[in-house]
């Protein structure tokens, strides 16, 4: 493997943010996307932090050695006889001061498509580096759960007593690797901390902005590791998209008849067996999105349409 620690770049400024409250021994947030996002609720969450919160570079990773253009290729600006603009992948770790003040660390960015192990081996170095205390992953999965009850969030971490309670998950299953999941496996057999968030997103959904999901993702941040993270721009924007959602699923019957036979599901799991997830619905498969039909595919395009 080559060198990790020539995978990235630390800022002129790192040193001078040393001894900042919360970098002493700071939380590092990782949030990549490229995987799967549900609802957009891992981009959301990001957007919500840099958009309100004071930031700052502290390392740059060079991107053009992770990313494969050919599976994802950034988008260009064409102006009428020549090319404007390139958007260059930027795959960035940023110290971010909270609304109390505390700062804590924020690593955003394509997922690397290639050199997982040199990339996590590189985000160890940086763990140990800055003397990072814990590691936290967001993400957001499809789930065949009903948009008008509260959203249900994964907890999972590298050491049992680590993990967050939440809506667990009953069973071993087989899911398609990523590099935030290798690194919070490579940071535990390293003997470093860490644990993560999955949203679930309802799956005829997943193709749309959902900010509740996002705002559900950044409470549990708060609620585990102490920070105070901005949620009131998500929450009033999700106010809105149930709104939105309500009326265009009340216009169908078809949804609605698919949308209250979730509800049905959901309760008499979650309420009356006393369940905390649908991840294992004992002796009964939950419906796939397939099983929508195409008048919930119809219900995305009206959704994409007027995004």
């Amino acid at each position: 493997m080559l060198d990790p620690e020539t995978l990235y770049t630390l800022s002129d400024g790192a040193d001078e943010l040393r001894g900042q409250p919360g970098l002493e021994r700071p939380v590092l947030v990782h949030a990549m996307h490229g995987f799967v996002d549900a609802g957009a609720a891992t981009r959301q969450a990001v957007d919500a932090l840099l958009e309100r919160l004071e930031h700052r570079v502290v390392a740059t990773f060079d991107a053009d050695q992770l990313v494969d253009y050919r599976s994802r290729r950034p988008p260009m600006v064409y102006d009428r006889d020549h090319y404007e603009s390139y958007d260059t992948p930027e795959l960035v770790l940023r110290a971010v001061r909270d609304d109390a003040g505390t700062w804590f660390l924020l690593l955003t960015g394509p997922e690397p498509d290639v050199q997982w192990e040199r990339f996590t081996a590189a985000v160890t170095r940086l763990v140990e580096q800055l003397g990072v205390r814990l590691v936290v992953g967001l993400h957001a999965i499809p789930m065949a759960v009903p948009h008008t009850r509260p959203v249900g969030v994964i907890g999972h971490a590298n050491r049992a007593d680590l993990v967050p309670p939440s809506e667990g998950w009953s069973g071993t299953v087989q899911v398609p690797g990523s590099a935030g999941a290798l690194l919070e496996l490579r940071l535990g057999e390293a003997g470093h901390d860490a644990l993560g968030f999955v949203a679930q997103v309802p799956h005829y959904l997943a193709e749309t902005a959902y900010p509740d999901a996002a705002a559900a993702l950044l409470d549990r941040v708060s609620g585990t590791t102490g920070l105070r993270l901005p949620t009131d721009d998500l929450v009033a924007a999700a106010v809105e998209t149930r709104a939105a959602i309500t009326e265009q699923v009340g216009s169908s019957e078809e949804v609605t008849r698919v949308v209250h036979a979730l509800e049905e599901q959901y309760d008499a799991y979650v309420g009356a067996r006393g369940r905390t997830s649908l991840l294992a619905p004992e002796g009964r498969a939950l419906p796939s999105a397939d099983e929508l039909g195409d008048e919930v595919e119809r219900f995305l395009a009206a959704q994409d349409d007027e995004s």
